[in-house]
């Protein structure tokens, strides 16, 4: 199996998430505040939240979101290539994923690992562009692919939505690699 990496910020690890970090994720994943807006049902149990570490964020480029000092998972990001992508992209795109805990909202940790993660598509996995999506009425996340340098591209009207059961618009942002080298370069 292939060694999964860890990405550093200023006061960030990204690093692959663990069953045992089920804990952790269910004590954020719980509130009905975090999941629902961002597509995916509720945690219903530290033993549902495990089942989605094994499920869902043991995915390749999916990794926990901790605070340097403890690396406790507090969030996740992912960001997921070609067929992985709900937006069906070609292997040479990929699509950043993320939501963090009501308790670290507004500090900035989001836009933090999602610039590192766009850095890591570019560079690393060499991709040509990078897409991000919110669903109407997720606010902080359009906020967040604001600062990051994400720019509209489309929006999806009337989309089913099967974690959630429902009908869904979704807003749909990108990045290319030479709008993410002028913005580079601007820092």
């Amino acid at each position: 199996m292939l060694e999964r990496m860890e990405l550093t910020t200023e006061r960030l690890v990204l690093r692959p998430w663990k069953e045992s970090d089920a804990e952790s994720l269910y004590n954020y994943a719980k509130n009905p505040e975090v999941g629902p807006i961002a597509g995916w049902p509720v945690h219903t149990s530290v033993e549902n939240s495990q089942e989605i570490i094994r499920e869902v964020l043991s995915a390749r480029e999916t990794y926990a979101v901790c605070l340097k000092e403890d690396r406790i998972a507090v969030g996740s990001i992912g960001l997921m290539t070609g067929d992985a992508s709900n937006l069906k992209l070609p292997d040479t795109e990929g699509e950043i994923g993320y939501w963090i805990g009501v308790p670290f909202w507004g500090r900035g940790f989001i836009p933090e690992a999602v610039n590192e993660l766009v850095r890591h598509g570019f560079e690393d996995l060499g991709l040509k562009k990078i897409w991000c999506g919110y669903f109407e009425g997720n606010v902080k996340s359009k906020r967040v692919q604001e600062k990051c340098g994400f720019i509209y591209h489309h929006t999806n009207k009337d989309i089913p939505w099967k974690m959630m059961d429902d009908i869904r618009t979704e807003h749909v942002t990108c990045m290319s690699r030479e709008d993410w080298l002028e913005i580079k370069g601007k820092r």
